[in-house]
């Protein structure tokens, strides 16, 4: 009688989906995150005026980083990466700490800042590591119903403009924004399998039809100037490294490894990743390690693993490390073809920001399945989230609310996804370990 083996699947987050389907899902990813480096970018272009050459040659240096940082968090060779379905983008506090460095000092300064802090990635990552412990769910779902609550608010100003300009509020870009949130969850609950799992793409590219229609589209720039885009090794010359004006950024690396920590967790109990979450969390920071010191020799800014594509995994229930990988590889060839580069540039904001705004809601609806496995009515866990989210939400509802307080302290204090984490994590640690040990009520008889 012959010998049978019977082949255990493999699991979902390692399952290798047809071409097609890691083609079509890989550029959802995409779609959903161009908004990111593209608003990163032109941010930083303007404030430090880079002519057009320069700003196209940054966003294709941006692209490509994300592209491989994409392929190495999926696929976490050596240790480099954690093996799930992880995008990487230019954070955006990064973003405003770079810029701040750059105006302070100037760009190769800032550019030297990004290495150094890739640098100490490295160096901080064992003591981290004894650190995880803080991290349990009560402090990981806070974290994640900030990050929701605070790239909402953000990308919400893709949807409306600054206050104060022209045309903010304008009725059809809101207009635009909400109908692309209602066609994403239309085509959701019409379409299944595949057309269901791509609803947010379809979403994005309905409302963008829509918004062409409106006349909210403007193609016209996107054949113009070369075909090939080559990202250039130090932009602005060779760096500068200033331990001093390098610190900002340095200790947000800290709130950086934090919220890696809290998206390494949440994304391997989606994607249903057996064993220990926590083990995988320096995997991940030596990823955006790697990822941000090629982003440096690049000129771009911290490249760091993104809460976008948690909300996408959830919301399609593709769980494929592969996709993400694909993701990457369509972000390099984008990286390198200026047309389409431009292409992804000329999004309408609106549409944008609607798709993002409902993917990052995802993000604290996972927040809050997070929570619903801690007892809240329990003394500790009811103030460990109320704190962490009182301290959490006054710096994103209330902009400037520790604008008089010292300049050092405002880059802490006033980031709410990073006091409202501390707090947490502090908080939980007090009732935790300063706890009154339980009365041996056998003794107390005696």
């Amino acid at each position: 009688m012959a010998n049978t083996r019977t082949l255990t699947p493999p699991d979902p987050v390692d399952r290798v989906l047809p071409l097609r389907d890691l083609i079509l899902y890989g550029f959802q990813h995409v779609l959903v995150m161009a908004a990111s480096p593209i608003t990163a970018v032109f941010l930083v272009a303007q404030t430090l005026g880079f002519d057009t050459a320069l700003t196209v040659s940054i966003i294709s240096a941006t692209f490509l980083v994300c592209g491989l940082g994409s392929i190495l968090q999926s696929y976490g060779p050596a240790g480099f990466g954690a093996r799930l379905p992880f995008i990487m983008v230019p954070g955006g506090a990064p973003i405003a700490i770079f810029l701040a460095i750059a105006s302070q000092t100037d760009v190769q300064t800032a550019v030297g800042a990004v290495l150094m802090t890739g640098v100490f990635y490295f160096l901080a990552l064992p003591v981290f590591r004894r650190l995880l412990r803080f991290f349990p769910p009560i402090v990981v779902g806070t974290m994640l119903l900030l990050v929701a609550v605070n790239l909402v608010k953000i990308y919400g100003g893709t949807i409306t403009g600054k206050p104060g300009s022209d045309g903010f509020a304008d009725p059809v870009n809101v207009g635009l924004a909400l109908a692309t949130i209602a066609l994403m969850v239309i085509f959701s609950r019409v379409f299944t399998g595949t057309l269901q799992r791509i609803s947010v793409m379809l979403g994005l590219i309905a409302g963008t039809l829509l918004a062409a229609a409106l006349g909210r589209l403007d193609l016209s720039g996107v054949m113009q100037g070369p075909l090939v885009a080559v990202p250039q090794l130090f932009p602005f010359g060779m760096p500068k490294f200033d331990l001093i004006a390098s610190l900002p950024l340095i200790i947000f690396s800290i709130i950086s490894m934090a919220e890696a920590t809290g998206q390494t967790i949440a994304t391997a109990e989606i994607v249903d990743r057996k064993g220990d979450a926590h083990a995988i969390v320096p995997r991940t920071i030596r990823g955006d390690a790697a990822a941000s010191i090629l982003g440096g020799l690049f000129g771009t800014s911290l490249i760091i693993t993104s809460g976008e594509n948690i909300g996408i995994v959830r919301a399609t229930g593709v769980r494929s490390r592969h996709v993400t990988a694909m993701a990457g590889v369509i972000l390099v060839l984008i990286a390198l073809l200026a047309p389409v580069s431009r292409l992804a540039s000329v999004l309408p904001g609106p549409v944008v920001g609607g798709t993002a705004v409902i993917v990052f809601a995802i993000i604290g609806v996972i927040g809050i399945h997070v929570l619903s496995r801690v007892d809240l009515r329990e003394h500790g866990a009811m103030f460990t989230l109320a704190s962490g989210l009182a301290m959490g939400l006054m710096p994103i509802l209330v902009p400037g609310v520790y604008s008089q307080f010292p300049q050092w302290s405002q880059m802490i204090l006033g980031n709410g996804l990073a006091m409202g984490t501390i707090t947490a994590a502090v908080v939980n640690a007090f009732f935790q370990f300063s706890a009154p040990k339980p009365v041996d009520t056998a003794e107390q008889a005696r």
